[in-house]
């Protein structure tokens, strides 16, 4: 059935207040360009249940597969996903529709003061490994606490004074008008970003090319050719979200600068490197720039835990 043939657009979201609302972005966005009526309808994946942290109960695809089942099933026509959530494999029945224009990749710490001025042993909030290895590099004398939950249940551990800060994705802080709460944003240099943080993925089903070419009117070219660098980077190295990687590729003067880093657990060595190509070689680069880094044992880092 064609999209024009039928009611409002299905648009499969999590519940929470940061996935609603950049659903909502992207359902305002669809219906301004194409007329299309979007209507939300919230799903609870695993990740919005489980108590444990990411990396113990399979870190990416947990707040992805609920939506794609109901994507699958026809029960929505559409998700819409934090790009960084999405495994790096190809799901079958399921196509990749749209990566929108990215919003600030960058993590964001949030406390009364930035990472060089708050005091020895401080306790820093951060599910993530990859903050984790970068954060105990630039200040190995932090206490790095395991948190989860989103991120006002995150701010809050802060302000109660259970933690001295938290370490964010910009792009989500914005998004829920929680800027307010940052203290400081790391330039790529100190910390570099998940693979896709800060972009939001579109996903239907694959046989449905009527929506694939309704959803791609919001399509973002430097974004795809940015993120598939960083996401190939990724999947080259075999290594999910529980794996302590940062990528991030941005286009300057039409070539695309790609740079990507494996870090020790223990935040004691890292493997950081670089490289830049046509933008239309994307993936060819993130394949080429992640050979170097299992050249330079990258591999050997990302096995190691405390």
């Amino acid at each position: 059935m064609s999209t024009g043939s039928r009611g409002p657009l299905r648009l499969g979201t999590r519940k929470s207040l940061m996935a609603t609302t950049q659903s909502q972005g992207v359902a305002d966005a669809l219906s301004r360009l194409t007329g299309h009526a979007v209507e939300l309808v919230g799903v609870t994946t695993q990740g919005d249940v489980s108590k444990a942290l990411l990396a113990q109960i399979g870190g990416t695809g947990v707040f992805v597969n609920a939506l794609r089942d109901k994507v699958l099933s026809g029960e929505v026509d559409f998700a819409v996903h934090s790009l960084k959530d999405l495994p790096t494999s190809e799901t079958p029945g399921i196509a990749l529709a749209a990566t929108p224009a990215r919003d600030d990749a960058r993590d964001a710490l949030c406390g009364p003061a930035k990472l060089a001025d708050l005091p020895r042993g401080a306790r820093i909030g951060t599910g993530s490994p990859r903050r984790v290895a970068q954060l105990r590099a630039l200040r190995p004398d932090l206490e790095i606490v395991p948190i989860r939950g989103n991120a006002d249940t995150r701010l809050r551990k802060v302000t109660d004074g259970e933690l001295d800060a938290v370490v964010l994705a910009h792009a989500g802080l914005k998004r829920i008008g929680r800027l307010d709460a940052v203290s400081e944003v790391f330039d790529p240099d100190q910390m570099l970003p998940a693979p896709g943080q800060g972009s939001l993925a579109l996903e239907c089903r694959s046989d449905r090319d009527d929506l694939r070419a309704l959803l791609g009117v919001i399509d973002d070219l430097p974004t795809r050719r940015a993120v598939t660098a960083e996401r190939t980077v990724l999947a080259v190295l075999e290594a999910g979200c529980s794996a302590p990687v940062g990528t991030y590729a941005a286009e300057v003067d039409e070539r695309l600068h790609l740079t990507a880093t494996v870090a020790a657990y223990d935040g004691s060595r890292q493997v950081r490197l670089s490289a830049s190509g046509h933008p239309d070689a994307a993936e060819q680069l993130g394949r080429e720039l992640a050979d170097r880094l299992l050249a330079q044992g990258a591999d050997q880092l990302m096995g190691e835990r405390e």
